[in-house]
């Protein structure tokens, strides 16, 4: 397998690298840690290690280096679209490599064969109350999985270092089941239909999706799902889901537990819930004028919003400071496949508005759009209006992203996470020595 054979060319001298920085430099400091940051959520203390990605402040996420547009630009394209095959994206995850058509194929192929699900796992999902939230749905689907992980079957037969070759078997078989599954869940959720789904062996995993899905343009939708799952695919390891994932693998925990408590972890408001906030506003927009809205209007309404004490979603980054390319991606595919559309011309209007008004109010420190501000009106476009269901979405890309991560994590042999915690009086002793040495 094309997967296998390249990661174990690179492990020897990326295993060496990581025995230097370990021996030779355990000292040397990384970072300052300050109260503020031990309080507020450890928002960007240094602690985590990848080479997966990697957010620029200036340019945005990079994948293996590579921008979006080189991303998107340099990944082998699926047949009949234009956007890249997901294989490609998840070679290049996997390898740090730009694969060939051939390369990105292969891993099409492999996601083919291990695509099928087992019948218990409908069944249980068929057993489950009909108001069950789709998220609970997914990951139960990804825990109920389990039964067949090969990592925890081998566990203790394997030595350390071939730790890798089974989580990289478990990360092949659950991403190649999550186009089946979360389409069955959003047809069974929504519509009723319990119809086991099939995956055709003749279509990449985009087309794959599309045609499960009940969508009627499945040729432009699955070009926007090749997209989506793309850009959704990895952001640094240190977002809740993407933690939550190398925490419970730290642990040697297998892939499916791991990732199941990703996606509790994307279930958050906090975390998954943009996106439908997003395009919920702009709905409110357009239905309070009664369509797209003049420039001045949509200044006063923006205006308005954030005088009555609400935020304007999918506006500002943690990181970024520059539009998030992820948007300018999306937005541009929306331009070229549907520029009439009343909710695109919209958001290219509040693209506009918004972040003038953010500065002039003086309050954010990047007023620029990210990722979510367009997300959820692409799927809108295409049909798929169950706001509920777009974190499944989130889901099946990120997990791209982060078993790449996984399977890393377990060739370098990185160990159990387990920081230290403090009291708050003993805090509350370190700001007061802190004052006394300043006097």
């Amino acid at each position: 397998m094309i997967l296998h054979e390249k990661i174990a060319e690179q492990l020897p001298a990326w295993r060496e690298r990581m025995k230097a920085l370990a021996k030779e430099h355990a000292d040397v400091v990384v970072d300052h840690v300050t109260v503020g940051q031990v309080v507020g959520g450890m928002r960007d203390v240094k602690a985590l290690v990848t080479d997966i990605s990697y957010v620029d402040p200036a340019e945005g996420i990079r994948f293996r280096g590579m921008s979006i547009p080189e991303v998107l630009k340099a990944l082998p394209k699926a047949r009949g679209g234009k956007m890249p095959l997901v294989g490609g994206l998840y070679y290049l995850l996997m390898v740090g490599e730009v694969p060939t058509r051939e390369q990105a194929l292969e891993v099409e192929a492999e996601w083919a064969r291990r695509a099928e699900i087992p019948d218990y796992v409908y069944k249980m999902l068929k057993s489950m109350p009909k108001e069950t939230h789709p998220m609970t749905l997914f990951s139960q689907a990804v825990l109920a999985l389990q039964n067949s992980s090969v990592f925890a079957a081998k566990y203790h037969e394997m030595k350390k270092d071939v730790y890798w070759e089974a989580a990289l078997e478990d990360s092949l078989n659950l991403t190649a089941k999550l186009p089946l599954l979360a389409a069955f869940i959003y047809r069974m959720k929504y519509f009723g239909e319990t119809k086991k789904m099939k995956y055709n062996p003749r279509q990449d995993y985009g087309m794959n999706f599309a045609r499960m899905m009940k969508v009627e343009d499945k040729k432009g939708y699955a070009d926007l799902a090749r997209l989506y799952f793309i850009l959704h695919s990895d952001h640094e390891s240190g977002n809740a889901s993407a933690h939550a994932m190398h925490l419970t693998g730290s642990t040697l925990s297998d892939a499916y537990y791991a990732f199941s408590a990703a996606l509790n972890a994307l279930a958050g408001p906090l975390h998954g819930l943009a996106n439908q906030e997003c395009l919920a506003w702009l709905l409110d927009v357009y239905k309070k004028f009664g369509g797209v809205p003049s420039r001045d209007d949509l200044y006063k309404y923006a205006w308005d919003t954030l005088n009555s004490g609400h935020v304007i979603p999918g506006y500002g980054h943690a990181v970024l400071r520059v539009p998030d390319p992820r948007f300018t991606a999306q937005m541009e595919f929306a331009k070229k496949n549907f520029p009439q559309d009343d909710l695109v011309r919209l958001a290219d209007l509040v693209f506009e508005v918004v972040p003038q008004v953010l500065r002039e109010q003086g309050k954010a420190k990047n007023p620029a759009p990210n990722v979510d501000a367009i997300s959820g009106t692409l799927q809108y476009y295409y049909g798929v209006r169950e706001f509920d269901f777009y974190t499944v979405l989130f889901g099946v890309g990120r997990a791209l992203g982060v078993t790449a991560n996984y399977v890393w994590a377990r060739a370098l042999g990185w160990p159990i996470e387990r920081p230290k915690s403090l009291t708050t009086k003993m805090l509350e002793d370190i700001v007061a020595k802190a004052k006394q040495a300043v006097n």
